[in-house]
């Protein structure tokens, strides 16, 4: 069976209640012939007769007064989804899917996301954390709207802004004694937890001792830039970190310094270029645009 049109039965259940084709007619702004004519469509698409003539009065068959019983709570369930979709038409509702990197979500985004649920209240922001890699691909699938990812990151339907550049820093227990500026050999003197492999945090603090020439192992891998400060903290070693991890407070706890030569990894925002911008999204993008 076709799919009921929703004015053939709008139709149907205005002539029921006027008892005439002629007054639906006036109260739908239509003609008479119009008004007959989704009647006895939507008859032909039900298969069965649904008014009949009781002198001049319309009444409905029995197969129409079924029909009436159901047409409130269709008209009830086509206005409330009408509802729910016209609270989309601004975008200040909705739903944008973000990724980004575990150490960006914890020290980074609380104080954005905050003021966007301020401004937004309807705006849903879902927030997944993983590498750049699978971030990047999660935007180019279109399973994620926005990232804020590490570069180097590419793609070939991909939009790519640099935001801010986060300088790393070595920590190590209080007492350890690190010169003003750490170099790589300096670190290679003590057990160097860094994070796990496979992102681009571990790369570039890779890289760094490689170019001083360090063959480094490190004493241990952790995915988490909070349990590596704790271990710090807990004198099991030194650590390279990026810098918007290490707050103010850390430094009571922990010894912080600069590196020699500096190391910085450059934040951007990723977004398919043929990705439609609705107004939750655009003002999530100028959100985090403002972190330059």
């Amino acid at each position: 069976m076709e799919r009921i049109n929703l004015d053939q039965l709008h139709g149907f259940a205005t002539a029921m209640e006027m008892g005439s084709f002629s007054a639906a007619a006036q109260r739908l702004d239509l003609t008479q012939p119009a008004v007959s004519l989704q009647v006895r469509q939507l008859e032909r698409r039900l298969g069965t007769v649904l008014i009949e003539r009781v002198g001049r009065t319309l009444r409905p068959t029995a197969a129409g007064a079924e029909l009436l019983a159901h047409v409130g709570r269709i008209d009830a369930a086509v206005s409330e989804a009408i509802a729910a979709v016209s609270r989309h038409a601004d975008g200040a509702t909705g739903r944008v899917r973000l990724g980004t990197g575990a150490t960006a979500c914890i020290f980074l985004l609380p104080p954005v996301l905050r003021s966007l649920r301020q401004r937004f209240p309807g705006l849903d922001i879902t927030v997944s954390t993983g590498n750049t890699a699978d971030i990047v691909q999660a935007v180019e699938d279109n399973t994620l709207d926005l990232g804020l990812v590490t570069l180097p990151a590419s793609g070939r339907m991909l939009e790519v802004t640099p935001l801010l550049d986060d300088a790393f820093v070595a920590i190590a227990p209080q007492g350890t004694a690190l010169p003003a500026r750490v170099r790589a050999k300096d670190l290679a003197r003590h057990p160097v937890l860094l994070y796990e492999p496979g992102g681009q945090t571990r790369r570039i603090a890779d890289a760094w001792f490689a170019r001083a020439g360090v063959a480094l192992q490190p004493a241990m891998s952790l995915g988490s830039v909070e349990a590596i400060k704790e271990l710090v903290a807990a004198g099991l070693g030194c650590a390279v970190l990026p810098g918007m991890a290490v707050r103010e407070e850390h430094r009571n706890t922990l010894e912080v310094r600069p590196l020699s030569p500096a190391l910085r990894r450059t934040l951007a925002m990723v977004v398919r270029r043929d990705k439609r911008l609705h107004l939750g999204l655009r003002e999530t993008m100028a959100a985090l645009r403002a972190l330059k």
